[in-house]
């Protein structure tokens, strides 16, 4: 690599990315969504020699990934998986029959803190009423969090309260925008590890493994996820058996370079914001990460 090479790679990884450039395509606002990394996702997949036959996101949440890879064609075909039942009957409905269904309940919901507490006093009844109770949760809740805990909004912003991240027009497009893609995406309601455990063997598989971040006591996770638990050393220990290729993002936590140097993998810091908007630094984490620097 020529010393002209080397530094815009490290000026690619090092420069943050503006994710008002990025197509916003998810229904969700997603804590530790990876809008910011999509265009790194793109130099990875656009590395390989061959498009892949799947490409698997085994802790989908928000699904920016995944559903970017779909749009742009970057892999013959989407596996999204959750373990979040509620996270899950969003994706279900709307890769499933009910997408316009819940495209038009948006769009007719009158949104007043009345009517949020009324709807989130009502006990769903089928699959599309979870999804659009999650979908509600999502929008009006600090952060975009659904996890047991969190609660409306109360100022959001320039005191737009609840009003401050509810957009129909914008979410019925987007909502009818995935549901158009469906013969290309599939989901999985289960655990992301045993996903890729099971998947493991198959050489032509991408893997994209984004975990909630509570490796070496982090404790966001905790917060923002319903499932939160996970035996991280699991994880690296079923990744390393990947026949194909996967790329990991982790918190830059001293447990974790400890798990990557155990099993060989690579590891790459690039530059991002967290959801205040302060600079801060994942790590990438994968087989040979050699796209990132070229």
């Amino acid at each position: 690599m020529t010393f002209q090479q080397t530094l815009f790679a490290e000026d690619q990884l090092a420069r943050i990315v503006n994710v008002a450039s990025v197509p916003l395509r998810s229904p969700f606002r997603y804590p530790g969504g990876k809008t910011w990394l999509v265009p790194h996702i793109r130099r990875w997949m656009w590395s390989k020699p061959e498009k892949p036959e799947e490409f698997i996101e085994p802790f989908a949440g928000g699904g920016i990934v995944g559903l970017t890879v779909a749009a742009e064609g970057l892999a013959r075909h989407v596996t999204l998986a959750e373990l979040d039942e509620e996270i899950a009957a969003v994706w279900r409905c709307i890769l499933g029959r009910d997408a316009p269904w819940l495209a038009e309940k948006i769009i007719s919901f009158l949104l007043t803190p009345d009517s949020l507490q009324r709807e989130l006093r009502k006990r769903p009844r089928s699959l599309k009423e979870i999804a659009f109770r999650t979908v509600l949760k999502n929008r009006t809740y600090h952060g975009g969090i659904v996890a047991p805990g969190s609660r409306p909004l109360k100022h959001g912003e320039n005191g737009r309260g609840i009003h401050s991240r509810w957009y129909p027009s914008t979410l019925r497009k987007r909502i009818i925008e995935i549901a158009q893609m469906r013969d290309r995406i599939s989901f999985l309601l289960g655990d992301g590890i045993e996903v890729i455990r099971r998947c493991a063997r198959r050489s032509n598989i991408s893997f994209f493994v984004d975990p909630p971040y509570t490796a070496d006591g982090k404790r966001a996770g905790t917060r923002l996820y319903k499932h939160f638990e996970l035996d991280h050393e699991r994880l690296f220990e079923v990744v390393s058996s990947v026949a194909g290729d996967f790329l990991m993002t982790y918190d830059d936590a001293e447990r974790v370079r400890q798990l990557a140097r155990q099993y060989g993998f690579d590891t790459e810091l690039v530059a991002m914001k967290n959801t205040h908007h302060a600079p801060m630094k994942e790590l990438l984490i994968g087989r040979n990460l050699d796209w990132a620097r070229t």
